[in-house]
C-alpha cells in the first residue's frame, strides 16, 4: 500500500495549518482510493526537535516520525507563514533529517497566512528548500489565508486543494516516481548536500 505522510507545522491549537492539512489528506485519500495517509503535528514534537538540534540525537518519538517520513512514498507539507517565511520549528525539523532523506520523493507544498500578501511564500521560501533537497514537488502549491476559510473563498480553496492533491496522486501512480537515491545519489550530490548539514559535534 502507498504510504503518505502529512506534516503540519502549525504552532497553534486549533490551527488553520492543521485544518488545511486535514483537507489535503481527505482529498488525496478520495482521489487515490487505496493509500495510507498519516498526519504528523510538529507542535507536539517541539521539545524533541530542539533537543535533537542541540545534541544530534533524536528521542524515540521523534525518530519514529523521521523514519516514517523517510519511508513514505510521498509527503504533504503544510506550514504557517510568519513575516514572509515558515517558522523555525519547521526548519529545525527539516535540519534533523539526513541530507538525502527526500531525494526523489513526491511532495505537495501548502501554507497558511493571515493575509493574501503571504501567498508567494510557497514559491520563494518553501519550494526552493525542497528543490535543494531534490524532492519532486508538484506544480500547484496551496495557500490559504483567513479569507479563504470564509464563504467567499471556500470554493476556490477547495478547487486548489483538489488540483494539488490530484497532481500528487498522479505523481505517485505514474511511472518513474520511485526514489532516485540509491545508485543515482552520486558523489557530487553527497558532497554538496553534506556540506550544508549542521555539525553534530562542533
Amino acid at each position: 500500500m502507498t504510504r503518505i505522510v502529512a506534516i503540519s507545522a502549525g504552532l497553534s491549537d486549533p490551527s488553520s495549518t492543521r485544518m488545511l492539512a486535514d483537507r489535503l489528506t481527505e482529498s488525496v485519500r478520495r482521489q487515490f482510493g487505496d493509500a495510507s495517509v498519516e498526519l504528523v503535528t510538529l507542535r507536539e514534537l517541539a521539545h524533541d526537535i530542539t533537543d535533537a538540534t542541540l545534541t544530534g540525537f533524536a528521542a524515540p518519538r521523534l525518530q519514529d516520525v523521521i523514519d516514517k517520513v523517510v519511508a513514505a512514498d510521498g509527503l504533504i507539507v503544510v506550514a504557517p507563514i510568519y513575516k514572509a517565511s515558515f517558522p523555525g520549528l519547521f526548519k529545525s525539523f527539516i535540519d534533523v533529517l539526513e541530507a538525502d532523506a527526500l531525494i526523489g520523493k513526491p511532495v505537495l507544498l501548502a501554507a497558511t497566512g493571515g493575509t493574501a500578501r503571504h501567498s508567494l511564500a510557497i514559491d520563494h521560501s518553501l519550494r526552493p528548500l525542497f528543490a535543494y533537497l531534490q524532492a519532486l514537488v508538484v506544480p500547484t502549491g496551496v495557500f490559504a489565508s483567513s479569507h479563504d476559510w470564509g464563504t467567499d473563498g471556500a470554493n476556490a480553496l477547495g478547487q486548489r486543494i483538489d488540483r494539488a492533491a490530484g497532481e500528487l496522486v498522479s505523481l505517485l501512480k505514474g511511472a518513474g516516481t520511485g526514489r532516485a537515491r540509491d545508485e543515482e545519489f552520486d558523489l557530487f550530490s553527497d558532497t554538496f548536500l553534506s556540506a550544508s548539514s549542521p555539525p553534530r559535534n562542533p
